[in-house]
């Protein structure tokens, strides 16, 4: 469900064009422990649907072929797109981000400490990290632990870094193994330069390591086993209790992920008996599936009125109610459970300790919502597959409901294919009404706004980012990350005299890894600057430190007190620096200060001060992230390159218009040149763009050295206008 309309580095200079902006600004710590409240949205509904005939995915359906029910009203479809994960084969976070969040798979590892024995789930780990090597580039994993003493444990958030993910899977969150990042939404568990050194499987606990790794989970996983297995049985069926309303949460939490969604259960499961209690006919009626199915519902399952209501025999009502509730949640959230049986990874009589029947809960958590129950985990990646292939097709149906209140409420869903011929369809069973901010708990707006950062470019609110890689004398190119936040979307529904701001930028290399990131969250003082950041809006100065590769940077701004936010995702290149290769950055466009209200990254303890990067003739300069040139009106830039060559250069400049046609005319003409050979080469130049229309449009530059040879650089601009006015985002 989407909702639309739903600096560290300063110079002096720099600090003084700002200084009246800054006394405005307040921080406030972490980006997601704000404190929310609602706003009216307008909701967009995203149905994921998959039709399968005879086992395999069924292609070629248009959205005539579908009709969609909310509740008993037939509602239009506004919105159709295809997703087939064998076709399309995208390469690299760029091409990932073409894909709809609502069509991406999310898997959700989670490891039961409780009804598991410790060799049995540190065994467990080797065969999960075989499961994420099978995933698609587009899939989502996320990785959390459940114990009776700490419940749900969210490690690491969905997220396509494989490093991240398999490092979470080794260490299982516990925070002695592993250096965690203040990364608040959880996309990133350890740094990635460490997480690369750590080992063959790219992100994995090297080999020498593993030993201690092992006897460090070992001792935490035999304490939690001990205190469950050990118990009374009445004590353990409290815990069982415990473990449904726990994934209940869990389930409703899920519902807000946009999306396919899987949870990969890894257990030994509870004792059915518990539930089912030990009946009179043999171990074969205790199966918890098939008592449901004949009483048709856990309400209906009660012991005799005439006789002892024993639990031993009968099982017990409140128990088996809290299961059902629990797997209801799921089928609601659209959550499958792949409930794994990993009983048979375990040590022989391990700890004396004896996890029976767990089987039959397993079986009943997958198939009630319409997961698979595996019990060969040798086997898991094979099996899996079958589910990952039946599940490549993904027909997104979007359609806009009246009048949704924001409550939370449950809305059921119905899609029917008007000639099925003999196809089944799958798709959620309903949708949940959004809550306002102030009423969802933390770990829903940490998953929220990690959903946000991972899906679609756009948002309520409008900003432009510019990055720009600069050479820092080692193997991490210094990146400054300049965003211009327009002020009045900013500032739509307003509450208060204090404007709360969050700002997420994540750098996603081609393998899905995320190499850097920054976080930011700060107030405005609105009684002082609401007047200045409506007429402007906010320019936030902060960077990140990148090895050389292909980025695709997503940054968003969210307003802490709406929910309103904007994504965007800018494509990023990082020259090789330190071996010599050539590269010319964007040409810059410097402004005049006074124009925002500045703010400016805060500085870690311990971190090091980098030199302001945007400077010309030893004077600093600010440059535009959205440059908007007046029609005809010659404008200032400057170009800057690595690795140019000495000697005269020549540039040229060529305009290309919004279908990335050239448009003839416009000329660039160079004056003060510093720098060159191995540093860098700065130019001053005055670029003078031919008549143009209000619109976007993107300025290819291209220098040739004395020796022949040239580099291109493109870098965006506007034309003032109506059209180009009102657009705040690229």
């Amino acid at each position: 469900m989407k909702k639309r309309s739903r600096l560290r580095y300063l110079t002096p200079w720099l600090v003084a064009a700002g200084l009246a902006a800054a006394a405005l600004v307040v921080p406030s710590g972490s980006a997601a422990a704000q404190t929310f409240a609602g706003a009216t949205e307008v909701v967009v509904v995203e149905v994921p649907v998959q039709v399968v005939k005879d086992g395999e995915p069924v292609r070629g359906l248009t959205a005539a072929d579908f009709e969609v029910f909310d509740g008993r009203k037939k509602v239009p479809v506004t919105g159709f797109e295809v997703l087939d994960l064998a076709a399309s084969a995208p390469a690299g976070a760029a091409a990932e981000a073409q894909i709809p969040a609502s069509a991406r798979r999310h898997f959700l590892l989670l490891f039961d400490l409780t009804f598991s024995e410790p060799s049995a789930l540190s065994k467990a780990r080797d065969a999960a990290k075989d499961v994420v090597k099978t995933l698609h580039p587009t899939d989502l994993m996320a990785v959390a632990t459940y114990s009776s003493m700490q419940g749900p444990q969210l490690v690491l958030g969905f997220t396509p870094d494989r490093q991240q993910i398999t490092t979470a899977i080794d260490t299982l969150g516990l925070p002695k193994l592993f250096n965690r990042t203040p990364d608040p939404l959880r996309l990133v568990l350890t740094d990635a330069l460490v997480a690369q050194n750590q080992g063959p499987d790219r992100g994995g606990v090297a080999a020498e390591g593993r030993a201690a790794v092992d006897a460090e989970i070992m001792d935490t996983l035999k304490t939690i086993s001990i205190v469950s297995s050990r118990a009374e049985k009445s004590v353990q069926q409290q815990i069982v209790r415990g473990l449904t309303q726990h994934l209940s949460d869990l389930a409703h939490l899920m519902g807000e992920v946009d999306g396919r969604k899987y949870v990969v259960f890894l257990s030994e499961g509870f004792d059915s008996s518990l539930v089912t209690g030990s009946g009179s006919s043999g171990a074969g009626q205790n199966d918890l599936q098939a008592t449901i199915e004949q009483a048709g519902s856990t309400e209906q399952i009660t012991a005799p009125s005439g006789g002892s209501g024993s639990d031993d025999q009968f099982g017990d009502t409140r128990t088996q109610n809290a299961v059902e509730k629990m797997l209801e949640e799921f089928r609601r959230a659209d959550c499958q459970i792949q409930a794994v049986d990993i009983g048979g990874l375990r040590a022989p009589a391990e700890l004396g300790l004896q996890h029976t029947n767990g089987k039959d809960s397993l079986l009943n958590m997958a198939k009630s919502t319409g997961g698979e129950f595996y019990e060969n985990f040798n086997d898991l990646s094979a099996a899996m597959g079958q589910m990952l292939r039946r599940t490549g097709v993904t027909y997104v149906l979007s359609f806009q409901p009246d009048d949704l209140k924001q409550d939370g409420s449950f809305h059921r869903l119905k899609v029917q294919l008007k000639n099925a011929r003999g196809a089944r369809v799958v798709h959620r069973p309903g949708y949940y009404a959004p809550r306002p901010f102030k009423e969802q708990p933390p770990l829903q707006r940490v998953l929220e706004t990690a959903n946000e950062v991972m899906g679609e470019e756009g948002g309520a609110i409008s900003a432009a980012v510019l990055a720009a890689p600069f050479a820092a004398g080692g193997d991490r190119a210094y990146v400054p990350v300049v965003l211009e936040i327009n002020g009045a979307s900013l500032l739509a529904g307003k509450q208060g005299a204090s404007l709360p701001v969050e700002i997420y930028v994540y750098a996603i290399d081609q393998n899905g890894a995320v190499q850097d990131f920054l976080t930011q969250s700060f107030g405005v003082d609105l009684t002082k600057g609401e007047a200045a950041l409506r007429q402007s809006g906010l320019k936030f100065f902060g960077h990140l430190d990148l090895p050389q590769g292909k980025y695709s940077l997503r940054t968003l701004v969210r307003n802490g007190a709406t929910g309103a936010s904007g994504l965007q995702v800018t494509d990023l290149a990082v020259p090789a620096f330190a071996s010599g290769e050539a590269a010319l950055l964007p040409a810059l466009f410097p402004e005049p200060p006074g124009r925002w209200v500045m703010v400016r990254e805060t500085q870690q303890a311990g971190q090091a001060q980098a030199p302001y990067p945007f400077m010309l003739k030893d004077q600093p300069y600010i440059p535009s992230s959205r440059p908007v040139l007046a029609p005809g009106q010659p404008a200032a830039v400057v170009l800057q390159g690595y690795n140019l060559g000495t000697g005269d250069i020549r540039a040229e400049a060529k305009v290309l218009g919004p279908d990335g046609h050239e448009v003839p005319g416009g000329a660039l003409k160079l004056s003060d040149k510093e720098g060159g050979g191995s540093g860098p080469l700065r130019v001053s130049a005055t670029f003078q763009p031919p008549e143009l229309q209000p619109g976007e449009y993107v300025l290819r530059v291209t220098v040739t050295d004395a020796a022949g040879k040239a580099q291109t650089s493109l870098a965006p601009f506007a034309v003032g206008g109506a059209a180009a006015g009102t657009r705040g985002s690229r």
